[in-house]
């Protein structure tokens, strides 16, 4: 009997100047994904604050030891384009949890508008439009916001099933660096995986925020759960990010599925016949790669990837100069060489042969972050990766419109822990306690336990 394949999706769509507008966007790229038949996806994961927008590059006027009026006003405009899914705040920014996936929570929410008669729902209703995008699609949707409740705002993910409507949420625990002026923590009791059954196949699935996934004690905190779909919405768009992904897949033996936004810089334009992202273009699909498009495809990003799923970054066509260079060359091996004598032709010559050295007292760049169509904010990087670390679609760079896919067997995690189990028979938990010292192993044990494992 072949095992039952379930077709894993993301995007890098970016979001638009209101929730309403996302959530629109959302519904089209819900219909685009769950409307073809045999090759509609499963599951589709979509960035960090996706609905509700993530704020790159702003300051909202906060330095040390002050903000001004003008940053305050910017707050509220960001806090009013939140959000509300009709949650509390919950002790520690837990959220009332189960209380608010069965709709038990009493009072109405600020949002909350009055359905029918008397009946008071809470929250401003984006809660029901998420959960109606995925019945109408067949399509069980994870999703990042911006969610606002009492004076607060959280990052947070929505786990929304086509047949039970929301199963289940989470905050982001640690915001990081400036995101912490404007997101409140959210508790580890919401790091709770939740779980469903596709075609007969049972997945328990969880998702880490962005750079949550570099706390090794969130993503253990996971792996104990005995996920096997690991879900990473995040704003990173480094290329080191793809290697923590491949980590974590094979770390946890999970399906490691990641979603970050395509944000063209302002200004810049799509390409003319894509402006419309999505609306009335042909539908393709293609497990474990792109969807199909009419349009010219992008310029070759700044890495590749080998057969082997090795990434190889590509020099930047900018650095290949004949201007003033520093003194050193490149060998075929990559080894860079400093040379002690410029002035002589030979080196000279040698320096203005290596394609690689950036110009004197200037350090080596990165390949320029724009294409004919203009350039990027956030280059995206979307990506599906196996549990042993192969990349079976992505990474999705410079590609707002577009869609990824993979058909996965679930019992590639079984296989896996044939050798390695994270959080079971290679955890070795006596073993590790006596070999570190109690500061570094209590919190481990603090934070599984004050998220109900």
């Amino acid at each position: 009997m072949s095992p039952t394949k379930i077709r894993l999706a993301t995007a890098s769509p970016p979001s638009q100047a209101t929730a309403a507008e996302t959530l629109a966007q959302l519904s089209r790229l819900a219909r685009r994904v769950g409307s073809a038949g045999s090759a509609a996806a499963d599951i589709l994961l979509l960035p960090e604050a996706y609905v509700g927008g993530y704020p790159r590059g702003a300051s909202f006027g906060a330095v040390v030891g002050g903000r001004s009026a003008a940053g305050r006003d910017e707050y509220l405009a960001y806090f009013r384009g939140a959000v509300d899914l009709g949650d509390a705040v919950g002790e520690g920014g837990a959220g009332a949890g189960d209380k608010w996936v069965r709709r038990e929570i009493g009072g109405v929410g600020e949002g909350a508008h009055v359905e029918g008669e008397g009946s008071p729902r809470r929250g401003d209703g984006t809660r029901e439009e998420l959960e109606r995008i995925a019945r109408e699609n067949g399509l069980f949707l994870v999703v990042g916001c911006i969610e606002k409740a009492g004076g607060s705002l959280y990052c947070s993910v929505v786990y929304v099933c086509p047949k039970l409507g929301a199963i289940g949420k989470r905050r982001k625990v640690m915001p990081t660096g400036s995101e912490r002026l404007v997101w409140a923590q959210g508790s580890p009791a919401t790091l709770k995986a939740v779980s469903t059954t596709i075609k007969g196949v049972r997945i328990n699935l969880a998702a880490a925020i962005c750079w949550e996934n570099y706390m090794p004690l969130v993503r253990q905190a996971l792996y104990a759960q005995n996920i096997n779909l690991y879900l990473a919405p995040t704003a990173d768009a480094r290329d080191s990010w793809l290697a923590l992904m491949r980590t974590v897949a094979i770390e946890g033996r999970c399906f490691v599925v990641t979603s970050n936004m395509c944000v063209r810089a302002k200004g810049s334009q799509a390409p003319a016949n894509g402006v419309d992202r999505g609306e009335g273009r042909e539908e393709g699909h293609r497990a474990g790669g792109r969807e199909a498009a009419p349009r010219e495809a992008p310029p070759r990003r700044n890495s590749c990837l080998t057969e082997e799923g090795f990434e190889i970054a590509l020099p930047s066509p900018t650095s290949r100069r004949t201007s003033k260079r520093r003194q050193s060359i490149f060998d075929e091996d990559g080894n860079e060489i400093v040379l002690s004598c410029k002035g002589s032709a030979a080196v000279d010559d040698a320096i203005e042969e290596s394609p690689l050295s950036p110009p004197l007292g200037e350090p080596p760049k990165q390949a320029e972050k724009t294409t004919a169509a203009g350039s990027f904010e956030c280059r995206g990087g979307s990506a599906i990766v196996s549990p042993f670390g192969d990349v079976l679609a992505g990474p999705q760079w410079e590609d707002d419109e577009g869609i990824i896919y993979a058909d996965v067997d679930f019992d590639e995690c079984i296989r896996g822990r044939l050798d390695i189990d994270t959080a079971g028979s290679y955890s070795r938990y006596g073993w590790i306690s006596s070999c570190v010292t109690s500061q570094v192993w209590h919190p481990m044990r603090s934070l599984m336990a004050n998220s109900a494992l």
